[in-house]
């Protein structure tokens, strides 16, 4: 794995930061997290701020996703989210009771986006370029375990498309992305965490740098 200068920003998520999540998990109210936001503040967020601070040079600024959940249209009125995600462009990261989540890609597309995915892999030099740098993707192993790609997926195939079509599996897809996951350990509390993110990162990187050619943003956004 490449070495990065991880400098004095990050130095681990706190010891507190999986109990957190594991109590929210049991307690997602309101007076829970009221009695324990200063481990969210000081175990969790406070990293995540100094992680994306180490990571900038590289991939530029993130940001951090409120930790309050949306309930207006939704049957769950849970009021917490029960991880701390943080995006920097097409890349991502998050900490949870499950540990360590790290991905790159996309994970939502408009309807346009899906449309121009869809042309793109319909073509066989483009299509095939993806296919590629999947595979090439899928044989990376970070610490011994492969970088998953994933996605949502339309369960037949999409209307006009043939049956017989030789990337069907990828026309199928309604977001692209790949991860790789850490479950809780000693690691997650020390700045070598920085590696994993970075080796992640850098490794779905021709993934994104794909989509960001042939997909781009929604031509609807605001």
């Amino acid at each position: 794995m490449t070495e990065v200068d991880t400098a004095e920003a990050f130095s681990g998520f706190g010891e507190g930061a999986v109990e957190f999540y594991d109590g929210l998990l049991a307690d997602n109210s309101k007076a829970y997290w009221t009695d324990h936001r200063a481990v969210y503040e000081s175990d969790v967020r406070g990293p995540m701020q100094a992680l994306l601070a180490t990571l900038e040079p590289e991939f530029g600024p993130g940001k951090i996703f409120r930790p309050y959940r949306d309930v207006r249209f939704s049957r769950d009125k849970t009021p917490y989210k029960t991880a701390c995600g943080a995006s920097v462009g097409p890349f991502y990261v998050q900490i949870s009771a499950d540990g360590l989540l790290v991905a790159g890609g996309a994970y939502r597309w408009a309807p346009d986006q899906v449309a121009r995915f869809r042309t793109a892999v319909d073509d066989e030099r483009r299509g095939g370029d993806l296919e590629a740098r999947l595979a090439a993707l899928a044989a990376t192993e970070i610490e011994g375990e492969a970088v998953t790609p994933a996605g949502d997926l339309l369960a037949t195939r999409p209307r006009g498309v043939a049956p017989d079509h030789p990337r069907l599996h990828l026309l199928r897809h309604r977001s692209l992305y790949a991860h790789r996951g850490w479950a809780p350990d000693d690691i997650l509390h020390e700045a070598a965490t920085v590696e994993r993110v970075v080796a992640v990162w850098r490794a779905t990187r021709p993934l994104t740098e794909w989509i960001d050619d042939h997909v781009g943003p929604s031509e609807h956004q605001r």
